[in-house]
């Protein structure tokens, strides 16, 4: 249902999303409706202006014929000027002078008129180039607003069609959910009713189980704690894993841990040697003497804390019973960690006069006394928390030698307070190093220091650090397993009892006969399949469901194959049948006529000629009883071929071996025939599954290329269409600009002409001028 949920939620996003959408590009077309508008209404205007520019051209069409008809007005003045030259007289001069004056308010009103004409061209050309960028500018704004209009509209036709394919999706999701959910229920019903049978068989059970108890034990010993202490636990397998996997991780890091304390112990007394007297060069002190010759001794006590707690790594196995009470190697660790404690209180005072003699060397500042100091309560801590630790781990160990020794309530309360000391000696060591870096430092500045000494003290340094990182995993590791630790591994069933030695090899016997009986009823488990050749038979099952039907024909010819072989056989066993009587007949024939011959020539001369008839007669019958046989062999052995021989005992005994030799020839010239046959159906069986799969792929293929050949017949559509469009756009630009060009020449050849005629007019006018003033 969640599922549902989530679906419908989905969907109501992508609804909201599409009306959106929707009602952006509803703002969109409205923007591109208003353009159209807007450019509609400047082509009207560019329409307007092309009709006043018209007016304005057949004004100055007018202007110009009236120019012409002033022009050829003056040329008749002139010429009546010219004609009244020679009489000359007042009225004349009078009519000169208003022509004058007329002709000169000609030309002003002309030039006048010219100059108008010219800024109204100007004008004109700028509201041309200025309407044609604005139309350039509205085409272009329009055609991006329809590739957005386009897009958008693509977008959103992508987007119903993924909703739609989603919301199909999301239906036939919904509708599985559905049928999932009441199978769900079916189930769920099924696991109730299974439920309610299992509680109804159960609580039979249990009833029958307290009816048989109540016979047949005559009391519950698991009730009282004295009775239960005395029953054997069971043998916990896991438990006794976990003990040798922890035991095997502290032994890691006890084995760290020795080797720092080695290197910590080593290096301090390389030290000791070198600093503050090099005992190259001078003897040390007595004290430190002392102090190097118990440093020296180190390895005799550190090593045997590894060895012990190996000895106990090794004795906990699966085979046994890991408590404290049948712990017995933990006594041996817990005296080696007394005796390296002991050692640890022996050169502590050692330790804190060496300290000493460093403070009280000439060179040692103070920086370096109060460093020196602050080690000296380091060593003094690290030594109390190690004796600490030597009282805990007595504690824990005391149990493997007398069982009453520590309450099994206490055990856990041991165990903290130890987990409480490695973390305060993985604290301690880590101030120690702390101390001694900051000391390494301040002693870097004396003047006196040597390359041997610095080697040593940071060699020092380098110790210490693996000491802290193995305290540090120690106590992280014994926090980590305190539970495990302080948890009862082994207790009879209901009881919280600690377990005693009896009872572990009780449990250990026990779980001898166990696995010995366990043993002696297992049975082996059938050889499987390996996993390889069960993939090879999976692929190969496979890849045979594609050739079922090849399969089946093949099995239908093989069945067909196998009647007709069933019919040969059954033919040459009755073949077979008949040469053997045929053969028992000729041997009984042969039979007769060696007796008849022996008679024959064991009688007297007056029988010759009777046995002499009878031979013949018999040959006559032997002949024709051989022509018979020869005519049935022939017709008997015609699958095997012709064969002529004569009806004696040799050439029946080699008439036999040579048709046994050509039978054995022909069934293995069949046998091979009948293999070859049956590869040959398999492979063509084979073939034919192949020849099924191209034919699908070929299909495939074929659909495929359909769809692309129309895609690619869409696209040479839409190419096709986009040229006719750039044809006929670049076509009515061009016409445009022709007809641009035209009118341009047109009016530049009109405006040629005026200027023509008002520079003759000018010069006339001038010609006048000088003539009226020369008069």
């Amino acid at each position: 249902m969640a599922n549902v949920t989530d679906l419908q939620t989905k969907y109501s996003k992508l609804a909201q999303e599409y009306s959106k959408l929707r009602a952006q590009n509803q703002v969109l077309k409205k923007a591109v409706v208003d353009e159209q508008a807007n450019s509609a209404s400047f082509k009207e205007q560019l329409k307007q202006r092309d009709q006043s520019l018209r007016k304005q051209e057949q004004e100055m069409d007018s202007l110009s014929f009236r120019n012409q008809q002033l022009a050829k007005r003056v040329e008749l003045l002139q010429e009546e000027l010219a004609s009244k030259a020679d009489s000359p007289s007042q009225h004349g001069l009078e009519t000169q002078s208003v022509f004058d004056e007329d002709l000169q308010k000609k030309i002003e009103e002309n030039e006048r008129l010219h100059i108008q004409f010219y800024e109204a061209d100007e004008h004109h050309r700028k509201q041309e180039a200025e309407l044609t960028t604005r139309l350039q500018e509205l085409e272009t704004d329009s055609g991006q607003h329809q590739a957005v209009v386009d897009g958008l509209t693509t977008k959103y036709m992508e987007t119903i069609d993924r909703l739609q394919s989603d919301r199909a999706r999301l239906e036939v999701k919904a509708q599985t959910l559905e049928r999932e959910a009441k199978e769900c229920r079916m189930r769920t019903e099924e696991c109730q009713q299974q439920l309610r049978r299992c509680q109804s068989e159960l609580n039979r059970q249990v009833k029958q189980s307290s009816s048989v108890i109540l016979e047949k034990v005559p009391f519950n010993d698991t009730k009282f704690g004295d009775y239960n202490s005395l029953n054997v636990p069971p043998h916990n397998r896991r438990h006794q894993l976990k003990a040798r996997d922890v035991a095997g991780q502290a032994l890691s890091f006890i084995q760290d841990l020795v080797a720092a304390l080695l290197n910590f112990h080593s290096y301090t007394e390389q030290r000791v040697h070198i600093y503050p007297l090099d005992s190259s060069i001078e003897p040390i002190s007595p004290l430190n003497q002392k102090f190097s010759q118990y440093l020296h001794e180190n390895a005799a006590y550190v090593r045997p804390l590894e060895d012990g707690f190996l000895q106990l790594h090794q004795s906990i196995t699966e085979d046994t019973v890991t408590v404290l009470e049948t712990v017995v190697k933990l006594k041996g660790f817990a005296d080696n960690f007394s005796s390296y404690t002991s050692f640890l209180l022996k050169i502590l005072p050692y330790q804190l006069k060496s300290l000493e003699e460093e403070c009280n060397a000439p060179l040692c500042t103070a920086a370096l006394i109060a460093k020196n100091q602050e080690l000296q309560s380091d060593m003094k801590r690290v030594t109390s928390v190690f004796e600490k630790l030597q009282s805990y781990i007595k504690l824990l160990a005391l149990p493997s030698v007398r069982q009453d020794a520590m309450p099994q309530s206490s055990t856990s309360a041991v165990f903290t307070q130890l987990a409480a000391s490695l973390h305060s000696l993985h604290d301690v060591i880590k101030e120690m190093s702390k101390h001694y870096n900051q000391k390494a430092s301040f002693e870097q500045e004396l003047p006196t220091i040597t390359q041997k000494l610095c080697t040593t003290t940071e060699c020092l340094l380098g110790s210490l650090g693996s000491l802290t990182s193995s305290t540090g995993k120690i106590a992280t590791f014994f926090s980590n397993n305190l539970d495990f630790f302080t948890s009862s591994g082994y207790s009879p069933r209901g009881s919280t009892v600690a377990l005693n030695p009896l009872q572990a090899e009780s449990m250990l016997a026990n779980k001898k006969k166990a696995a010995a009986y366990i043993h002696a009823i297992k049975q082996g488990r059938p050889q499987s399949v390996p996993y390889r050749d069960a993939l090879s038979n999976r692929r190969v099952l496979t890849s045979s469901t594609e050739s079922r039907e090849g399969l089946t024909q093949q099995v239908h010819q093989s069945q067909e194959k196998i009647a007709r072989l069933e019919q040969e056989k059954e033919h040459w066993l009755l073949e077979a049948q008949l040469g053997k009587v045929r053969l028992e007949k000729e041997n009984q024939r042969i039979a007769d006529l060696e007796a008849q011959l022996a008679a024959a020539l064991g009688g007297g001369p007056n029988s010759q000629p009777a046995a002499a008839g009878t031979l013949s007669e018999s040959h006559e019958e032997a002949e024709e009883e051989q022509q018979a046989a020869g005519r049935e062999s022939a017709l008997c052995t015609s699958l095997v071929g012709m064969l002529c021989t004569t009806p004696t005992v040799e050439h029946g005994r080699d008439e036999e071996s040579r048709e046994q030799l050509i039978k054995t020839h022909y069934m293995a010239r069949v046998g091979e025939l009948t293999t070859q046959l049956q590869i040959s159906d398999s492979k063509a069986v084979h073939f034919h599954s192949e020849c099924r799969a191209l034919a699908k792929r070929l299909a495939i293929a074929e659909k495929s290329r359909e769809t692309l050949s129309e895609e690619v017949k869409l696209a040479n559509q839409k190419v096709t269409r986009l040229q006719d469009e750039l044809t006929t756009t670049k076509r009515s630009y061009e016409d445009q600009l022709s007809m641009m060009s035209d009118h341009l020449c047109s009016m530049n050849e009109t405006l040629s002409k005026q200027r023509e005629e008002i520079d003759t007019l000018k010069l006339g006018s001038k010609g006048n001028a000088k003539k009226n003033k020369g008069r």
